[in-house]
């Protein structure tokens, strides 16, 4: 299992934009991808403008497919709303370990 923290920060006057992207995207991957487990969006606590991806995927070939579908053509069109350049970590999953329970239900 891949495991994905993204990081970004907005320009606070485009968050409507930023939101809206971001949740077609989030939705159209958990919902039309076989290969992505998990697709969240967090908020962080301290900074309203700054915004978490927690993304899990099967393996690189599902993150490759991700990258290719109509919803992340949305996310990557509202680029201008960023206010730096992303900044991501990938992760290795370990619990739970059990590859059944990243499995779509």
């Amino acid at each position: 299992m891949l495991a994905m923290l993204v990081k970004v920060r907005i320009k606070p006057e485009q968050r409507k934009r930023f939101l809206e992207a971001i949740e077609v995207d989030a939705l159209g991957s958990e919902r039309d991808e076989p290969g992505c487990c998990r697709f969240n969006v967090l908020q962080d606590e301290r900074d309203e403008n700054v915004y978490y991806f927690y993304e899990v995927y099967e393996d690189q070939a599902a993150l490759d497919a991700h990258r290719a579908m109509p919803h992340y053509a949305v996310w990557r069109g509202v680029a201008d709303t960023l206010d730096g350049p992303t900044e991501a970590t990938r992760c290795r999953t370990v619990f739970p370990a059990e590859r059944t329970y990243w499995a779509k239900r």
